[in-house]
């Protein structure tokens, strides 16, 4: 009777251990699947290449960003094809719990200041759901601080004024692909001539193709509708190469738009890529944790 009594005790902790171990893997399932599974790095940085992208800084971090534009190439030898001639802006960004970014710079064309807000709406996951891709609103205002043309006349500081607003749109499709599609509305205050549009609507597309773990190609267009304004601009088209050092992000890019904040490329580029009006730039990305303690993904 003992031995039977003791194999029955052993076959009945043997199956409760058994039992045990299933239900750890099962509530181990459910639980990753309650998880969001984000996904990291469907942009290197927080543009694509002048325009905004998806990506905001990580809570508390402060990213120092630095652009230089240089003159068209098609200047030739005299002026060093362009790099004789420079535009550069300046900024600071500043994320704020992982779903929203404040930013301000300062740029030498026009000398324009600008400042914005962007909140990330959705994130790209899988698990406890699947969401297919990220959402972003972007809004920006640009004050022109160039003297007056005529200081003689009655100018009002809110003819200075110009705003921007952006939904953003972006999937990353693999390791390798992501793409982005950017409704944009622009509104100036104060516009050359009586005809000219206050108003402009605009739709970017960019996208940008991993090479490998630390450089990626991109490429990004926007679309003017038909208007006055889109009689007298071009359409900003740009192509650009990612390079990830360490701390920093180094973008490299040729677009035949010189300016570096929205208003500027979207609704007052001249510079035609046929005609070699083409002008080679740089966005250095020199990122401070204020204060963090958390892994990067990319």
């Amino acid at each position: 009777m003992k031995k039977i009594f003791f194999l029955f005790l052993l076959v009945s902790i043997t199956k409760v251990f058994a039992f045990s171990q299933d239900l750890d893997h099962i509530l181990n399932e459910l639980n990753r699947d309650q998880s969001p599974d984000y996904v990291y790095g469907t942009f290197k940085g927080t543009s694509i290449i002048n325009g905004q992208s998806v990506e905001i800084p990580g809570n508390a971090d402060l990213h120092f960003v630095m652009s230089h534009r240089f003159g068209a190439v098609n200047q030739g030898v005299y002026n060093f094809f362009g790099l004789d001639q420079a535009s550069a802006r300046f900024g600071f960004e500043y994320g704020l719990k992982n779903f929203a970014s404040l930013s301000i710079g300062r740029n030498s064309f026009d000398k324009v200041y600008d400042g914005a807000v962007k909140l990330r709406i959705l994130r790209q996951q899988t698990g406890m759901k699947n969401i297919p891709i990220t959402l972003a609103v972007y809004s920006a205002f640009y004050i022109e601080s160039l003297k007056w043309a005529n200081e003689n006349r009655e100018n009002y500081f809110s003819s200075r004024l110009s705003y921007a607003s952006q939904i953003l749109i972006a999937r990353k499709f693999n390791q390798q692909f992501s793409l982005q599609i950017t409704p944009t509305f622009i509104h100036k205050n104060l516009v050359p001539k009586p005809v000219d549009q206050n108003n402009i609507y605009s739709l970017g597309i960019g996208g940008r193709y991993k090479l490998s773990r630390k450089i990626s190609l991109n490429g990004e267009y926007f679309y003017l509708f038909p208007g006055e304004t889109s009689k007298n601009y071009s359409n900003s088209l740009s192509f650009g190469v990612d390079i990830e050092t360490g701390g920093h992000v180094f973008q490299l890019q040729f677009s035949n738009s010189q300016m570096m904040f929205a208003r500027g490329f979207i609704t007052e580029t001249s510079g035609q890529w046929s005609d070699g009006d083409i002008y080679f730039g740089f966005n250095l990305y020199r990122v401070f944790p204020v204060n963090r303690k958390r892994s990067l993904k990319s």
